[in-house]
Parts: structure tokens; C-alpha cells; sequence
């Protein structure tokens, strides 16, 4: 079995069944579970997780190393360290690096098995809800999908975790609507991308400096937020295109993707505050602050995306 894995992309559901197989191919080797540890990199020095690497185990016969964020090995020596152990892995011990990146340093991407786990297209995210409710005995609509969709992160693991808490909610008797699913959704939220824009929507920073404070403590790396807010700005401007020609029809919102109650309130607020040219400005910084956040700098990430929600808030919204 390969020792050294690179498994990058946005689709963390699919990402998380490879480290699962690799996990029980050591368990079936080794007849015991393997001793795992995990790691941030840029938070863990290099040296210290080589250090761990290089340590027999005392107490399994078997080990996996998962390092996440591996796109924050960057510097020259880091990624000689990681490159040397790939050459001459031990036995029995399996090391993963984790990004939502596409790719990594090339010297890393060169030296283990690299996998990239792509966002699931529309059409296939839609056959995942639909395939999911329909063997647990729900019928949902096709607005009740795409309300899911509006209020979800876009990868598996998240549709998992959030269909799985509706089934307690959902009655199997009726075929379910947006309203149901907005309702029990939005009781039952978790931060995401798609809750922080709702407070950009409404106007509210020191609730959307809260909402990244807790997607950052989660882990959630700040392109995959800016990316989320980076859809959300321009589903805004398609409807600020229909404001502007004064289409009000309820098809025209569907075809956008603006399906549930919750997502045409988000909307509407949001262009009371926003026009076009606004709009614009907040698609540009957007990309401007992912950049900055996959540059090495001296700042943190939580100091960017401060200022780029100051931005977002006083520099674009209207006063």
C-alpha cells in the first residue's frame, strides 16, 4: 500500500471516505486500529511533525499521520523535510496531507500520491439529496432540493450532516417543500458561508466578525469562505439585474437559483443596501483577499478577513 497520499480539492465528503479506506486497509493489515495523529500545518512546525513521523510507535503496530492545510508548506526546508521522509517512508505508517486547494507545493504533489476530489457538479448534487431522502422513505420536491442546496455547504460531508439532522424533522407522509426544509434548517444552523452573508445582507458586522470567528475556530479555511461569499455576491447581482429591468416574477428568481423564503429575504435585504456597481466592487475584493490569503504574508488570516468585511460592510454597502 502507497505510504505517502495528497488529497486535495473542495469535496471534503468524498476526501473523507478515501481516509476512512486507507484507515481500515491498516486495520485489515495490522488486525488492530492504527494510532492516528493530526496536524495543521502552519500551526505544527514541520520539524515536529517529521519528529513524530520518525518515532516508532509504542503502542500500535500501525499509524496514520493526517496533516491538513497542506498548502501552508510552502517554505523551502519544510517541504525538504516532507519530501525526504516521502522517499523512505516507514513501514506500516501512512501519511496523508489535506488541502481544499487543487494543488500544492509540486515537490509535495511529485513525491506521494496525489488525488484531487473536484466540487460535485449541480446535476450531481441534486441526485445526492434526492438518492439520500428517497432510501431513508422521504419524497422532497424540487424546490425543497434546491432550498437545501441555498442553505448548505457545497461539498458531501455537509449535505450528510445536515440531511441526516432534517429526517428528524421531515415527515415521510408528505412530499416536503422549501418551507419545511428552511424552517427545520434554520432552527438547526450551523455557521457557513451562506449564514455570514445573511449578516453582510443585513448589514450587521459585529455578527458577521462572530459568524467568521467560529468558521475560522472550525477549521474552515478562508478560501472556502470567500469562496461561498464569492457565489453568494454574484447569485446578488443576477438579482440586481432583475430589480434594475423591474422583473418581480417568481420564475425569473427560480431560474437564479433564489428559491426559498430565507434566500429571497437574504436577496432583497442585500439590495437595499448594494447596487450593481457595489456589487461589483464586493466580487473584486473577494478575489483581491483570496489571493491575499494564499500569498505568504505576515498577517493572519483572521486579520484579513476582518478587514476584508470592513471593506465589504463601509467601503461598498451604501451608508
Amino acid at each position: 500500500m502507497n505510504s505517502s497520499w495528497l488529497f486535495l480539492g473542495p469535496e471534503i465528503g468524498e476526501k473523507e471516505e478515501a481516509i476512512n479506506e486507507l484507515r481500515n486497509k491498516l486495520t485489515t493489515v495490522s488486525k488492530t486500529p492504527p494510532e492516528e495523529l493530526h496536524f495543521y500545518a502552519g500551526e505544527t512546525p514541520a520539524g515536529e511533525i517529521l519528529a513524530s513521523l520518525l518515532n516508532a510507535s509504542l503502542f500500535a503496530d500501525s499509524r496514520l499521520f493526517l496533516v491538513k492545510n497542506a498548502e501552508n508548506i510552502k517554505k523551502k526546508e519544510e517541504i525538504e523535510l516532507f519530501v525526504s521522509y516521502m522517499a523512505a517512508p516507514h513501514e506500516n505508517t501512512v501519511l496523508i496531507l489535506t488541502s481544499e486547494e487543487n494543488s500544492i507545493a509540486k515537490p509535495l504533489e511529485q513525491a506521494g500520491k496525489r488525488q484531487v476530489f473536484y466540487e460535485l457538479l449541480d446535476n450531481k448534487k441534486i441526485e445526492w439529496i434526492k438518492n439520500f431522502f428517497k432510501n431513508q422513505g422521504f419524497t422532497l420536491n424540487n424546490d425543497g432540493i434546491q432550498t437545501i442546496l441555498e442553505l448548505v455547504e457545497n461539498n458531501t460531508q455537509a449535505l450528510q450532516q445536515e440531511c441526516s439532522r432534517l429526517m428528524f424533522f421531515l415527515n415521510k407522509d408528505e412530499v416536503i417543500g422549501p418551507e419545511e426544509i428552511e424552517k427545520c434548517l434554520s432552527h438547526n444552523r450551523q455557521e457557513s458561508a451562506f449564514s455570514l452573508f445573511t449578516r453582510i445582507a443585513a448589514g450587521d458586522f459585529m455578527r458577521s466578525l462572530e459568524s467568521l470567528r467560529v468558521l475560522l475556530s472550525a477549521k474552515e479555511s478562508p478560501q472556502s469562505i470567500l469562496g461561498g461569499l464569492l457565489w453568494c455576491f454574484r447569485k446578488l447581482k443576477d438579482y440586481l439585474s432583475l430589480e434594475e429591468e423591474g422583473i418581480r416574477d417568481e420564475g425569473e428568481y427560480r431560474r437564479i437559483g433564489i428559491i426559498g423564503p430565507h434566500a429571497r429575504r437574504d436577496y432583497a435585504e442585500a439590495a437595499r443596501r448594494y447596487n450593481s456597481a457595489m456589487v461589483e466592487n464586493c466580487i473584486a475584493l473577494t478575489a483581491e483577499y483570496d489571493l491575499k490569503t494564499r500569498s505568504a504574508n505576515t498577517f493572519p488570516d483572521y486579520i484579513l478577513l476582518d478587514e476584508y468585511l470592513y471593506k465589504v460592510h463601509f467601503n461598498a454597502a451604501r451608508s
